[in-house]
């Protein structure tokens, strides 16, 4: 893969405003994947996040999105898993099938929860007859930013931005304890440090056959992945 020119990560346990960047050439490496990015090392066990109240990290990546291989590095697709939902019944993501998907790590107390809510609700109303389906995965890894209950989410969700996708389970996007579902998301769109979740509210987007075709950074919003979904509705 092609590495970018300039590669932005967080060490954990530090101060977000501390952020470091590292400059590199801009080449062409084969991809390898690092021990320091995998959830599995103890670098990045806590999500590289710290319990507190600092919101989003300004100095994350600011590109539309990640260019994603879109054949899987596993056999495996979304169909495979079954999650639970907020409600914690079982799930088989199954169900999907033939489905666009657009899968999000939600938070409710980021300073990019209002936004992305909001502009995720209305690209489910226009397109949800045509066959997207939005599947919003509550963490409170980044900034412990969805620190509530099932239930309060549910409510949150439901009630202040009229949320009709479905919500699910509060899981953990990185370390030791990352959802199944998310070490294949992860796994499926690698790179350079790309098995990281960054923050709130990164997207992956998924086809109509259950493999991951793009990954989108935080700030990416909503409305801009709107032409992307479309192109795979067909």
């Amino acid at each position: 893969v092609s590495m970018a020119s300039f590669t932005t990560f967080f060490t954990p346990l530090h101060n977000f405003n501390q952020a470091r960047t590292y400059s590199t050439p801009s080449i062409s490496l084969p991809f390898v994947k690092s021990s320091i990015a995998s959830s599995k090392s103890p670098f990045f066990q806590h999500g590289f996040s710290q319990p507190t109240s600092f919101d989003f990290p300004k100095a994350v990546l600011k590109s539309k999105s990640f260019s994603v291989n879109a054949r899987a590095v596993t056999d495996k697709s979304i169909y495979d898993f079954t999650v639970k939902d907020i409600d914690k019944k079982d799930v088989p993501l199954s169900k999907f099938k033939g489905k666009v998907l657009l899968i999000v790590n939600v938070a409710s107390r980021c300073g990019l929860t209002s936004s992305n809510y909001t502009e995720l609700s209305h690209l489910y109303e226009n397109f949800k007859d045509k066959g997207l389906e939005i599947l919003a995965f509550p963490c409170n890894q980044f900034g412990m930013q969805e620190p509530g209950s099932n239930e309060e989410i549910k409510k949150f969700a439901c009630t202040r931005f009229k949320a009709e996708f479905p919500i699910f389970d509060k899981v953990d996007v990185n370390g030791p304890f990352t959802a199944p579902v998310y070490q294949f998301l992860k796994s499926s769109s690698g790179g350079f440090f790309g098995d990281l979740v960054k923050w709130n509210f990164e997207k992956f987007l998924v086809d109509k056959n259950g493999k991951v075709v793009e990954r989108y950074p935080p700030t990416t919003s909503p409305f801009q992945i709107e032409k992307d979904i479309q192109k795979l509705l067909g």
